[in-house]
C-alpha cells in the first residue's frame, strides 16, 4: 500500500471580507467565523434558529447577476430580513456567541453599505445547482478527489470501518466496540485531518440522567481544489438538507462536486458523501432526536496529527469510563420479579411512563427480532425513556451498519464493551502488544470475567 499522500488543511480567516459582485463579497468571512463559534461554543438545548438566519441571509444574496445599483437594494432588502430574523430568535439565542457575532455583523455591513433599517425586505430563496457544464458539477474532477482513484490505484480496496451513535445514546466505535454511555453535553466523535463532528446530548427528561443527541455539528476542512471548508448542522426539528451557506456542495472549486448532501426523506435522513476521502455519512432525525453513521476508511480514521490528543475522540477511543453505564446491572434490576424500574440503585434516574420490562422487550423484538446489542440498547432506551420512538432509532442505526459497515459478518454484536477509553482503540489500530503485556491489561478484568462465567 502507498504511503498517504500528504494533505493540506487550510482553514478559513476570521473576519468580514465582500460579498457577490458588490455587496455580497463582504460578508463572506463570516462563514468561518460563525462555524467555529458553532462549534466551540455548542447550546445545550438549541432553541436558538440563528442557523436559519444565517442559511436564508446566504442563500438570498449568493449568486447575484443583478446590475450593482439593484444588487445593492436586494442587499440592503437581504440583511433588513435577516436583522429580523435574529430578532424573532433573539429571545431563544441569550448567550448564544454565533447570534450576538451575528447581530454585530449586520449592523457593521448595514452601516458599510449605507442601508437603512427600514425598507423593504426579502424572501428568502433556495441555492440552485449550476447548469450542466459549470465547474461544481463536472464528471472530470481532479484524481486527487477520488479517494479509491487517488490512494489505490495500484492496491487492494481500502478497509473501511464504521461508527454510529443513537438513542440514549449507545455507542459503535470504529473497532466495533459497543458502549452505552452518559456523555451530556458536548462531546467528539470524530477530530482528524479532514473533518471534525460533535454531538450535544441533553436529558431527555428533566432531572433524567438519560440524554440523547439533540445537535450535530460538522465541519468539513478545506482540501486541495476539491472542496472549499463547509459546515453542516442539524439540530432537534431541523434536519437541513444544505450546509450551512445553502449550497449542497463542496463550493466553487473544480472537485468541488466530491462533497454532495442529499436529502433522503424530508426533515428525517440525510446523507452526506465525501469521495475526497472516501466517507459516507447518514444523519437522521427519528422522534425528536438525532442519529449519526460513518463510513470510513481506516487511513483517514488514522489521519490525526497527534494520536496523544485524540483521548475524547469518541468513535476512536470510546466513552470515557466514568461516562459508561453498567448495562447488564441495569438489565438484571429491571428483569426481577414484579420490578418495572430499579430505583435509587439505577445508572439511570426513574422517568415516568416507562414500559415494564416485558413489554418493552415485546415492542422491541417487533422490529428488531435478533436479540443482539441493538436489541437490548432499545429495551434499556425504552426503560429508561418510556418513548416509543427509541425502537425506531435502534432499529435504523442498525439498517445504518447494514449499508455501511464493510463486513457483513459483523453486522450483529452480542457482548458490550465497558472499558477505559483508548485501550481498544491501541489494540486494535497499533501494533500487537507482547504476550505479557496482554496478560497484564487482562487482570483488572478478571474478577468480573469470573463473575460472568459463573452466572
Amino acid at each position: 500500500m502507498q504511503p498517504p499522500r500528504e494533505r493540506l488543511v487550510v482553514t478559513g480567516r476570521a473576519g468580514w471580507m465582500g460579498m457577490g459582485r458588490g455587496a455580497a463579497r463582504s460578508a463572506l468571512g463570516f462563514w468561518p467565523t460563525l462555524a467555529f463559534l458553532l462549534c466551540s461554543f455548542p447550546a445545550a438545548t438549541s432553541p436558538c434558529k440563528i442557523l436559519k438566519c444565517n442559511s436564508e441571509f446566504w442563500s438570498a444574496t449568493a449568486g447575484s447577476q443583478s446590475q450593482v445599483a439593484d444588487e445593492a437594494r436586494e442587499f440592503c432588502a437581504a440583511l433588513r430580513t435577516y436583522a429580523l430574523c435574529t430578532r424573532r430568535t433573539a429571545r431563544t439565542c441569550r448567550g448564544d456567541l454565533a447570534y450576538h457575532s451575528a447581530v454585530h455583523g449586520i449592523e457593521d455591513l448595514m452601516s458599510q453599505h449605507n442601508c437603512s433599517k427600514d425598507g423593504p425586505t426579502s424572501q428568502p430563496r433556495l441555492r440552485t445547482l449550476p447548469p450542466p457544464g459549470d465547474s461544481q458539477e463536472r464528471s472530470d474532477s481532479p484524481e486527487i478527489c477520488h479517494y479509491e482513484k487517488s490512494f489505490h490505484k495500484h492496491a487492494a480496496t481500502p478497509n473501511y470501518t464504521h461508527c454510529g451513535l443513537f438513542g440514549d445514546p449507545h455507542l459503535r466505535t470504529f473497532t466495533d466496540r459497543f458502549q452505552t454511555c452518559k456523555v451530556q453535553g458536548a462531546w467528539p466523535l470524530i477530530d482528524n485531518n479532514y473533518l471534525n463532528v460533535q454531538v450535544t446530548n441533553t436529558p431527555v427528561l428533566p432531572g433524567s440522567a438519560a440524554t440523547a443527541t439533540s445537535k450535530l455539528t460538522i465541519i468539513f476542512k478545506n482540501f486541495q481544489e476539491c472542496v472549499d471548508q463547509k459546515v453542516y448542522q442539524a439540530e432537534m426539528d431541523e434536519l437541513p438538507a444544505a450546509f450551512a451557506d445553502g449550497s449542497k456542495n463542496g463550493g466553487d472549486k473544480h472537485g468541488a462536486n466530491s462533497l454532495k448532501i442529499t436529502e433522503k426523506v424530508s426533515g428525517q435522513h440525510v446523507e452526506i458523501q465525501a469521495k475526497y476521502i472516501g466517507t459516507t455519512i447518514v444523519v437522521r432525525q427519528v422522534g425528536r432526536y438525532l442519529t449519526f453513521a460513518v463510513r470510513m476508511p481506516e487511513e483517514v480514521v488514522n489521519a490525526v496529527e497527534d494520536r496523544d490528543s485524540q483521548g475524547l475522540y469518541l468513535c476512536l477511543r470510546g466513552c470515557p469510563l466514568n461516562q459508561q453505564i453498567d448495562f447488564q446491572a441495569f438489565r438484571a434490576n429491571a428483569e426481577g420479579p414484579g420490578t418495572r424500574r430499579q430505583a435509587a440503585a439505577s445508572p439511570a434516574p426513574a422517568a415516568p411512563d416507562t414500559f415494564p420490562y416485558e413489554t418493552a422487550a415485546a415492542k422491541c423484538k417487533e422490529k428488531l427480532p435478533v436479540e443482539d446489542l441493538y436489541y437490548q440498547a432499545c429495551v434499556f432506551d425504552l426503560l429508561t425513556t418510556g418513548d416509543v420512538n427509541f425502537t425506531l432509532a435502534a432499529y435504523y442505526a442498525l439498517e445504518d451498519v447494514k449499508m455501511l459497515h464493510s463486513n457483513k459478518d459483523r453486522l450483529h454484536l452480542y457482548e458490550r464493551t465497558q472499558e477505559p477509553p483508548g485501550r481498544a482503540a491501541a489494540a486494535a489500530l497499533s501494533p500487537a502488544p507482547s504476550p505479557l503485556l496482554g496478560s497484564l491489561l487482562l487482570l483488572p478484568m478478571l474478577p468480573g470475567l469470573l463473575e460472568a462465567m459463573a452466572a
